[in-house]
């Protein structure tokens, strides 16, 4: 690897490191919010899981959806609890009892530190919704909407910033699916009458649910063609899988993100040209992880209860890895990928999980994404990498080394992301950090198991990191050995000398 100033991608935005609830599971109830529990707020909030959401570093998170967003009426969830309704909730076939709605999860972000990405519903309601709900939160007061928020306890405004048009519009699933020519009239129209009522904010138009979807990527072509002077951001939307049990191919997924970004940021620059505009549309890559452990559990869930077990993965070392590869990726493509949100948060395909009026803990994939969030903030650096290469079942030319680089000026902290795709063998790497004078490495952390499925439980982790990584520096030269199937976090400082 060579590693340079001079070779800049872009300032990351933090966003980047978002996340997502939506009211599913036992993400919200039971997870974030269980009254009676030893470690609940005033407000029924787990003070424990806020803890463990601080320490991601989570800057933005989506909510309340997701596809049940997709049939949520927003006035359900504010004003006093016992006269709000219980509600059939079509998504996810259960009960919502409306117990938390915006107001309450605005104050959960503020106490666990981040802000709030909202989405509203563009599957079985339209405009007036939109600009009610974002009069609701965001008018200061002294009109219908504004004054109930106000009535509610909240006399200054939430000043939500960043609004999804709707959720994966594309689905049969979804409740109110629409072709790409009816997404994109709504959501121009349903955005048009949001910024007139606060033309600050930002907006996030629904790209395809994923890359298998038939009209991939004509949806995207269609829709921005309606929505492209409207919004800031286009949607991806990707969950992976070991189904086939071929380790070698699954952590080789990253191959397919990059595929993804590529492609959508094509079609957006199309789409630029043909409208002879001035505006780069960004990305937001608002829903992504790994998604398959739980699938047969589903299927077994009782309809119309309330919060059950739904969409737990409980997952393994090599998903681990993959959500570092993923995230490397996002950092690579830093130019244009803006926003991401790992879904979900708490409980339902979540680094964190928690037992009923029990423990809170980490799964496997907590790690990575703690270490990207609170070290690979400053700028991407683009490293010129030569590695050995693999092909895999879906993937041809994979690079055995993944790896990404953050350099923090202003910290001057210098962060190689990296992580040694081969399940078999170790890694030696040299990198060329010569133009980082005076630099010496401050700690190098790995995440190893010799056991790809290795996991963790609410008594015992098994994968966790250590601090016990081999980098040296010497005469401008790191050398590393990566152990098999590892991520590997080195950081750098320059060295801080006294007359």
């Amino acid at each position: 690897m060579i590693i340079d100033k001079a070779y800049k991608i872009a300032e990351i935005d933090e966003r980047v490191y978002g996340s997502f609830i939506e009211h599913l599971g036992r993400a919200v109830y039971g997870g974030l919010y269980e009254p009676g529990h030893p470690e609940a707020d005033e407000q029924g909030f787990r003070k424990d899981v806020i803890d463990l959401v601080q320490q991601l570093n989570v800057p933005i998170v989506r909510y309340p959806g997701g596809n049940m967003v997709s049939a949520y009426n927003w006035e359900d969830g504010i004003g006093p609890k016992e006269d709000r309704p219980k509600r059939l909730e079509l998504a996810w076939r259960v009960i919502e009892t409306n117990e938390v709605g915006t107001n309450e999860f605005v104050d959960w972000a503020k106490k666990a530190g981040s802000e709030v990405m909202m989405a509203i519903n563009l599957g079985t309601r339209g405009i007036d919704a939109a600009r009610n709900i974002i009069e609701y939160t965001n008018h200061p007061s002294g009109t219908y909407w504004s004054d109930l928020r106000v009535k509610h306890g909240y006399k200054e405004p939430h000043k939500i910033k960043t609004w999804c048009l709707g959720n994966e519009m594309d689905g049969p699933w979804q409740v109110g699916q629409k072709t790409a020519y009816e997404y994109g009239r709504l959501a121009s129209e349903a955005g048009k009458a949001m910024r007139l009522v606060d033309p600050d904010i930002e907006l996030v138009s629904c790209g395809s649910s994923n890359t298998d979807m038939p009209t991939f990527p004509d949806w995207e072509a269609e829709t921005l063609t309606h929505t492209y002077d409207v919004v800031d951001y286009i949607s991806l939307h990707q969950y992976f899988g070991n189904r086939d049990d071929d380790s070698q191919n699954f952590i080789a997924n990253g191959m397919e993100l990059e595929r993804f970004i590529s492609t959508v940021t094509s079609v957006a620059d199309y789409i630029k040209a043909k409208k002879r505009s001035k505006k780069t549309l960004m990305l937001s890559f608002d829903e992504w992880n790994v998604w398959y452990h739980s699938n047969d559990a589903d299927k077994e869930i009782e309809p119309w209860t309330v919060a059950p077990p739904q969409l737990e993965d409980h997952y393994n070392f090599e998903d681990a890895l993959l959500v570092g590869s993923i995230l490397i990726t996002f950092l690579k493509h830093a130019d244009r990928v803006k926003m991401a949100c790992m879904a979900q948060l708490v409980n339902v395909i979540a680094p964190i999980m928690t037992e009923n009026m029990g423990a809170a803990w980490k799964q496997t994939i907590y790690y990575p994404y703690m270490h990207a969030s609170v070290y690979g903030r400053g700028v991407s650096l683009k490293a010129i990498v030569d590695s050995p290469k693999f092909d895999t079942k879906d993937y041809t030319d994979v690079e055995y080394l993944d790896t990404a680089v953050v350099y923090n000026e202003e910290e001057e902290e210098l962060t190689v992301f990296a992580l040694n795709r081969h399940i078999e063998d170790d890694l030696h790497v040299t990198i060329n950090v010569s133009g980082f004078e005076d630099y010496e490495i401050k700690e190098h952390i790995v995440l190893e198991h010799d056991d790809l499925k290795a996991v963790n439980t609410a008594t015992h982790e098994s994968v966790t990191p250590h601090r016990n990584g081999n980098a040296v520096l010497q005469d401008g030269f790191i050398e590393a050995k990566l152990s098999k199937a590892s991520w590997h976090v080195v950081r750098l400082r320059a060295s801080k000398t006294t007359n």
